[in-house]
């Protein structure tokens, strides 16, 4: 036992973890562990997958079930058939077609069955309703010629039958009735939006890093073809469940994200690949959350981009989805814009290109509190981009690390303020920063 625990303090020594540190890590922390070429590291086991409110390709993943009131479906029936599936549309509209024509067959056969044409059709001076009609296979195929016009000349109704004429009537407004309705449900179905919203693009993740001293959450959208989407806007959602002060569960809680509503940012000109930002700010749902929280947590943000097809004027949607794990701390997008002799030239295969840049890991709130301290603004746009090197950031995360100093600790702190000179205790902390060239002292 003993030299079980020699080992064991070995290596907390090595990680740089005391062994009452250990002993306050959740237990999924301590059971996981990855090696390393130098250290062995604790490490976050893999979320589980969960499911997702709206697939990465915008389809809803929720099924309606135990629906009572079906008959609803039916006062709405041209929405209906146009929602069908493409194998069940052309199957009804066959059928529609198939019994309209057998129908109105039977209707002309009869006629001729009650007036006797079947019997005397072939007698010298009989004048049937319809001539040439001596079965039902020929009233069938009457009706078809009926009903689509055709009118091969073979087939014809006379003057001495006015049921027949009342009959050709009412078959030829019925007839039109259903061909407008078939004709309408088909072609609205090919034209629809949908497949327009296919050449939409959505950035395979999104990413949060710091753009103009303020933490921001990006995703990137775009358009494949040269036909513009019209009077394009954006709008984003957080899914997530929430319990109430009061106890009571909200399942899939949807929460407004601002990305330019109140500016007029969220209208969008989509001629090239445009990145959408979200300014972490009081109002965001991500203001207080730092990465290890945001690891811990699940939602999933739901981006739609809507605007009028420029060669239909149809409405178009466009759906697409970020998971928690899908959310990447630290990283930007790679630019895909480039200038040639006389265009603009996107290039598509980096249009989900990423890399990683210099981000702190406190929350936006942090951050911000920090940077209203004064010394640590100016020097955040004279530090390197590289994430290797050291920066304000680096400093930033040991800051959010410290412990609060004692009242005794603080005024012994100040006493030995001969030795820094005049900078405040935060901007103590930091290591003297590269400054660019050109600057002055």
């Amino acid at each position: 036992m003993a030299g079980d625990s020699r080992i064991l303090m070995d290596h907390n020594m090595e990680i740089g973890v005391t062994p009452a540190q250990v002993k306050k890590l959740p237990k999924h922390l301590r059971e996981a562990q990855i090696s390393t070429e130098r250290t062995h590291l604790i490490s976050d086991p893999a979320k589980k997958p969960r499911q997702r409110y709206v697939q990465k390709d915008g389809k809803c993943n929720v099924h309606h079930g135990n629906v009572q009131e079906t008959y609803r479906y039916l006062s709405d029936l041209f929405t209906t058939l146009v929602d069908l599936r493409w194998r069940l549309s052309l199957f009804i509209f066959t059928l529609v077609y198939i019994v309209n024509w057998l129908f109105f067959g039977f209707l002309w056969w009869l006629i001729a069955l009650i007036r006797g044409d079947l019997v005397h059709a072939d007698e010298e001076g009989w004048t049937p309703c319809v001539e040439n009609l001596n079965s039902f296979v020929s009233a069938f195929l009457f009706s078809i010629e009926t009903e689509t016009t055709i009118g091969y000349g073979y087939r014809v109704i006379t003057e001495k039958c006015p049921e027949g004429i009342i009959l050709l009537l009412v078959q030829a407004i019925l007839g039109s009735i259903v061909n407008a309705m078939m004709v309408g449900c088909m072609f609205v179905k090919i034209s629809q939006p949908k497949n327009r919203a296919e050449t939409l693009m959505f950035s395979h993740n999104a990413v949060i890093s710091v753009r103009d001293n303020k933490m921001c959450l990006m995703f990137r959208v775009g358009d494949l073809r040269n036909s513009h989407i019209v009077e394009a806007s954006i709008r984003a959602k957080l899914i997530r469940s929430q319990q109430t002060k009061e106890g009571e569960f909200i399942p899939l809680n949807q929460t407004d994200i601002n990305i330019g509503f109140d500016t007029g940012d969220d209208r969008l000109f989509l001629v090239s690949p445009l990145i959408i930002s979200h300014e972490i700010n009081e109002r965001s749902p991500f203001w207080e959350m730092t990465l290890t929280q945001m690891e811990k947590e699940e939602f999933e943000i739901v981006v739609i981009l809507e605007g009028m097809v420029e060669a239909t004027g149809m409405t178009c949607q466009a759906r697409s989805s970020y998971l928690d794990t899908e959310v990447l701390w630290g990283y930007r997008f790679t630019p895909v814009l480039s200038l040639e002799k006389g265009f603009y030239e996107v290039d598509y295969n980096n249009f989900h290109e990423i890399y990683e840049t210099n981000t702190p890991t406190c929350s936006a709130k942090e951050l911000a509190a920090k940077l209203r301290d004064g010394p640590l603004l100016p020097q955040l746009s004279l530090l390197s981009p590289d994430p290797k090197t050291h920066s304000t950031f680096d400093a930033l995360n040991r800051l959010s690390e410290r412990d609060p100093l004692s009242p005794d600790e603080d005024k012994e702190e100040r006493d030995s303020g001969g030795d820094r000179g005049e900078t405040n205790g935060s901007a103590a902390a930091l290591e003297d920063p590269p400054v660019a060239d050109g600057l002055p002292d």
